[in-house]
């Protein structure tokens, strides 16, 4: 299952669980302007970063 972390790797911004955020793969996470200004690669691992999707129920 992916882990829905709580906030931006980079910047330490909140990431709400219905909110915006944007994960590579290895669900490294990081908030929307943090990943733009990296072109949308991840620091850690190379990877692209897409838009997380959303979990409507808590499992």
């Amino acid at each position: 299952m992916l882990e829905m972390k709580p906030a931006c790797e980079k910047c330490e911004a909140p990431a709400p669980r219905d909110g915006a955020a944007e994960i590579c793969s290895f669900e490294c996470t990081f908030c929307p302007p943090c990943a733009e200004a990296m072109a949308h690669v991840c620091p850690n691992c190379g990877g692209e970063l897409l838009p997380r999707p959303k979990r409507m129920l808590d499992l």
